[in-house]
């Protein structure tokens, strides 16, 4: 039977937030030589599409994310950022290099490893949310560990634990309609957490919602970030990228400088 409690992190305010097993263990993953093994490593990554003629998007980009550690991604449109974040998350392969995340080989998978490495490893938040309109709140969150076997009980017990520490324990059978943007986000944030990933990916997280409520998405990033999750957000926008212990900035294809921000 699957478990459903995590550790707790308290904040200053009193709030209590659940930290995942991968995040409470990430230290207990550790190399042959001792070191502990980085969440995600980008070696001499390429990609090229042909449109028209080949059009190069990443050119022998290599990037390591240790464990528990949070960075952005920062570049113009069309630099390349968000097809890193896709071959990091195995919705595409690249042309030539390899990316491997929690030691396991994504750019050399089969899509049938890709896509479970995409369900157990690593949590996805996207700026357009990608709810299921006709499922609740919590329906929402225990999809993911639909494909994963576990049980209908274990899954809500779970769902209900995410939705908690994201602060919306009391709209746990509100449809997506029924939610305002920061609380979609936020739903959205508690599904990436459901399976204990290794990784949270976030993409534009605070791009469809207002300032006030993008101040309380970025607030939980930090959140789940003093709580040891690695994390990697692209963003366009230099105050969300500020709250990163470093941004890497992209240009061209390729890595221009990595910035630390001082918030490590």
């Amino acid at each position: 039977m699957q478990t459903s409690r995590w550790p707790t992190l308290i904040r200053a305010d009193g709030q209590q937030l659940c930290v995942s097993e991968t995040a409470a263990t990430a230290t207990t993953a550790v190399t042959e030589t001792g070191e502990t093994e980085p969440t995600v490593v980008v070696d001499e990554v390429s990609k090229h599409y042909t449109v028209g003629g080949q059009v190069t998007a990443l050119d022998e980009v290599s990037l390591t994310l240790p464990r528990g550690s949070y960075t952005a991604i920062m570049g113009p449109s069309g630099s390349g950022k968000s097809s890193l974040l896709n071959l990091i998350g195995g919705l595409d392969t690249p042309s030539s290099g390899h990316v491997a995340v929690d030691g396991k080989p994504v750019s050399t998978a089969s899509e049938d490893e890709r896509a479970a490495i995409r369900g157990t490893d690593i949590g996805f938040v996207f700026q357009t949310f990608n709810l299921m309109p006709r499922l609740t709140a919590v329906e929402n969150v225990a999809l993911p560990l639909v494909f994963d076997g576990w049980s209908r009980a274990d899954r809500i017990d779970r769902a209900v634990d995410r939705l908690e520490a994201v602060g919306l324990g009391d709209r746990t059978d509100h449809v997506p309609s029924e939610l305002s943007g920061g609380q979609r986000q936020r739903v959205a944030i508690a599904r990436a957490l459901a399976p204990d990933p290794a990784l949270i990916l976030a993409d534009e997280p605070t791009g469809n919602v207002d300032t006030d409520t993008g101040a309380t998405v970025l607030d939980i990033f930090d959140d789940l970030h003093a709580a040891g999750n690695t994390i990697l957000l692209v963003t366009h926008e230099r105050h969300v990228a500020e709250r990163a212990d470093r941004i890497v900035h992209i240009t061209d294809g390729k890595i221009g400088s990595i910035e630390a921000t001082g918030e490590a």
